[in-house]
């Protein structure tokens, strides 16, 4: 088996600090100083981590490779519009929580407490934008059909563990003496971006760019991994069922509801990261090293057509 320059890359130590340095250096670029984004980028700091758990506890790479994070490093830092927000910041941290205690239920009908943490991480990122509940049938058709998680048990707990921060912020608002509940209710404000028929004037060019990227990505790497996938085990093929689906269900959700753009874009770009990480880490041929230098080359060049009109917006 020949070692290409992108199984070096993929499989070298030095990669994932590298591309953290160049992570850091795509935000500074951006305005973290100047706009003081701090709590955007610590939350993409964690994020980045918690992919790199989610590589190393479900072993979506059959070999060592920080493959997955660094994909996600990269496809971050290319939706530059993204860094301004807060709450779609959180809300992709929370998502990548989630999930992370989500495949931790694999094929246990008991798991009560993976499942209820896991939608708890997913109430709270609804709690930063509302519309992250379109995502819950894909999360309870995961449980069901991917992990094989979902009973009367664990259902329970999902509900217990969505409403729960519902619950908490609502009885300290009541704390607070504050008995009018209306500035409570503006947690379900994003719904009002919620309308038939879609409005697709909301996607522009730059978002279209971004979309057509990403589902290329996807399908490389879906395609790859489905070809390919007798060489893994049959969890590890289950989740990467789980991110091809996210992925569907986040085009379904984009063509229905154009406004929710942000936030599917975001799913994305967290079930687009391994799919593309597995088809970079174990491939060997000149085809896909080619493949390897095209994206990476696109990535940039991406990266650098975003923070043109970042700068030229500001």
């Amino acid at each position: 088996m020949i070692r290409r320059i992108q199984n070096k890359v993929a499989e070298s130590r030095y990669t994932l600090p590298v591309t953290v340095l160049y992570g850091c250096a795509v935000w500074a670029a951006a305005g973290l100083f100047s706009r003081q984004w701090w709590i955007q980028f610590c939350c993409f700091i964690a994020s980045a981590y918690l992919m790199m758990e989610l590589n190393s506890q479900n072993m979506l790479i059959r070999i060592f490779s920080r493959a997955v994070s660094c994909s996600y490093i990269v496809l971050t830092c290319i939706a530059i519009s993204f860094f301004l927000s807060i709450s779609g910041a959180v809300t992709q941290l929370a998502v990548i929580a989630s999930l992370l205690l989500l495949f931790q239920s694999y094929q246990d009908k008991e798991a009560a407490g993976h499942i209820f943490y896991a939608f708890l991480c997913l109430g709270l990122g609804c709690m930063a934008d509302i519309r992250l509940i379109c995502y819950l049938p894909l999360y309870w058709g995961l449980t069901a059909w991917t992990l094989y998680s979902l009973s009367w048990r664990t259902g329970a707990a999902s509900l217990l563990g969505l409403l729960t921060p519902y619950w908490f912020s609502l009885a300290w608002h009541m704390y607070q003496g504050k008995g009018d509940i209306s500035q409570w209710l503006s947690f379900f404000s994003g719904f009002h971006d919620i309308v038939w028929p879609p409005d697709y004037t909301v996607i522009g060019q730059s978002e279209l760019v971004l979309i057509l990227f990403l589902v290329t990505l996807a399908l490389l790497g879906a395609v790859h991994f489905v070809l390919t996938s007798y060489h893994d085990k049959i969890r590890v093929r289950q989740i990467y069922y789980s991110f091809i689906l996210t992925v569907v269900w986040s085009l379904f959700i984009t063509a229905m509801q154009p406004q929710c753009f942000d936030v599917t874009c975001r799913m994305m770009i967290i079930s687009v990261s391994p799919l593309i990480a597995h088809f970079i880490a174990l491939t060997h041929t000149r085809l896909s090293n080619i493949v390897f230098f095209a994206l990476l080359a696109a990535s940039l060049i991406l990266t650098c057509y975003f923070l043109w009109i970042s700068s030229s917006v500001s």
